[in-house]
């Protein structure tokens, strides 16, 4: 067996690619044969896209507590959580229902409509989002967004099919960084920019030039929590823009062509009936192709490693939640009585930190111990630091400003290594053809996970709130305890026989 797979990876299944005429793939496929340099262009191209998509998905946790308190749904304090839970859950419901769907309309239309399509969502249903005045309103506007916006499988695939074979494991890295910034980036964009009637008086008084002349302070006045969806919404713009230069590379001859050693859309299509003749050479190659469609879904080391994904995923989506919603609620429910300025700087200064670790620090890392390793004492060293933050609530002044900025900034570097690894080993379990099948249902589950998380998270923090008494673990000592138990659960799955990593197969030949 180790000898076929060995076979199928130095037997050349042609010397010589063929290009078709007015097909945008074979031209991407061209480009990258005569082009050697690292593509800076393109990197940015795909950071710029996945930070337009991570931004809006949490950045209203900040203020997700007051825009609940401010429609008046909860009857009493400690109800809020419960809401906003839904609020928080819906685009991930709505992203869950349609991963699959859009994964299919990028292979049969391509992968640039489905991003142009995803980045204009966000600027029409995240500003939408901004004005809403009501409960309902706020549920349905995050679930077709989450809907709509299906870009993040496509842009996976769309990375590997853009960059040459050297630089694939660079562009899926930065899919992942980008991601991860843009959950903590936007978080911090909602604390800073949401109620800014209140927060800067001197720029939106009536007196200022903003109230003079659009009578703004009015406007903010009613929808103070606009601004945060309405600045989001214009970096989506300038993004969907840029976007329209992307080229595409999908392939949209019907002819089965030829392929490389190093083409990946060649390895899709060999599968296929017609065009391509097997010789004594390819048909060990080629009879693993088309055999491997069939087996993705027994594909245990795939499964397994999106089964551990799905376990950190509704992991820190509740913490995502829970951190904001426990920072801004009063001292008297157990919480920090912070402002959504105040999470906005804790959160910008974790991104800060997120960048500068996974551009310096983490390959050297992954490359050390290995990405199982790495998301295995990541987790490990999560459940000490989360136990801690229920007593950083008995700490004031400067001693919990300084405690509770390194506490997130670590918490969020270990998350992201976390899943970081977990991606790592998800694209290294299957062959480059089926990469995008893979992560459409790894999308799938994990948003499924991620709805379920703002849900329970919410709930689990108002019932924690109705409980400052209790015997044992009182307040939100429970809700900390259960993000650690969840915690737990996902470091025992990353050991055999739970987790099976992927043989015979490393970064390089993938």
């Amino acid at each position: 067996m180790a000898a076929a797979a060995e076979e199928e990876y130095t037997v050349p299944l042609l010397k010589k690619p063929q290009y078709y005429e007015n097909c945008p793939g074979c031209k991407v496929d061209e480009q990258k044969e005569l082009k050697r340099g690292l593509p800076i262009r393109e990197f940015l191209s795909i950071w710029t896209v996945v930070l337009c998509t991570a931004l809006p998905i949490s950045s209203l946790f900040p203020y997700l507590y007051f825009m609940i308190r401010d429609f008046n749904v909860a009857e009493k304090e400690e109800d809020i959580g419960y809401y906003a839970g839904y609020v928080g859950s819906s685009f991930m419901f709505g992203r869950a229902l349609t991963s699959v769907l859009w994964g299919m309309v990028a292979d049969r239309y391509g992968r640039k409509p489905v991003i142009l399509f995803g980045t204009s969502s966000v600027v029409i249903l995240n500003t939408i989002f901004g004005l809403s005045v009501n409960f309902w309103m706020a549920v349905i506007t995050r679930f077709l967004l989450g809907c709509l916006n299906g870009l993040l499988g496509p842009i996976k695939a769309y990375a590997i099919e853009i960059f040459r074979h050297e630089h694939q494991a660079l562009g899926l890295s930065t899919i992942t960084t980008a991601w991860g910034i843009g959950l903590i980036i936007g978080p911090a964009l909602g604390g800073f920019l949401a109620q800014p009637a209140e927060k800067y008086p001197a720029l939106f008084s009536k007196d200022s030039l903003f109230g003079r002349l659009v009578n703004c302070l009015a406007f903010l006045l009613r929808f103070p929590y606009f601004l945060p969806s309405l600045a989001i919404s214009i970096i989506a713009v300038g993004v969907t823009i840029a976007s329209f230069w992307l080229p595409e590379t999908l392939h949209n001859h019907k002819e089965k062509r030829a392929a490389s050693d190093d083409s990946y859309d060649a390895l899709e299509t060999a599968s296929g009936d017609g065009g391509l003749k097997e010789d004594d050479g390819n048909t060990v190659a080629i009879t693993e192709l088309k055999k491997q469609p069939a087996s993705l879904l027994r594909n245990w080391p795939l499964m397994s490693s999106i089964m551990v994904y799905c376990i950190f995923s509704l992991h820190d989506m509740a913490y995502t939640e829970i951190f904001s919603l426990w920072a801004v609620s009063p001292r008297k429910l157990g919480g920090l009585g912070y402002s959504t300025q105040n999470v906005g700087e804790i959160l910008a200064v974790s991104g800060f930190g997120l960048l500068v670790f996974q551009l310096a620090l983490y390959p050297y890392a992954e490359r050390l111990l290995g990405p199982v390793m790495v998301s295995r004492l990541a987790g490990f060293l999560s459940i000490p630091l989360l136990a801690s933050y229920p007593f950083l609530s008995k700490l004031s002044g400067f001693s919990l400003g300084v405690l509770i900025n390194c506490a997130s900034v670590l918490k969020n570097l270990l998350s992201v290594s976390i899943v970081t690894g977990l991606f790592m080993l998800q694209n290294n379990a299957v062959e480059q053809h089926q990469r995008g099948a893979a992560n459409g249902i790894a999308m799938t589950a994990m948003s499924l996970f991620k709805a379920a998380g703002p849900a329970g998270g919410g709930s689990l923090f108002s019932w924690a709130e109705t409980r400052q008494d209790a015997a044992f673990l009182p307040g939100n000592q429970m809700v900390f305890f259960v993000l650690n138990v969840v915690l737990a659960i996902g470091v025992v799955f990353t050991f055999k026989p739970f987790l099976a990593q992927p043989r015979g197969r490393t970064a390089a030949t993938q």
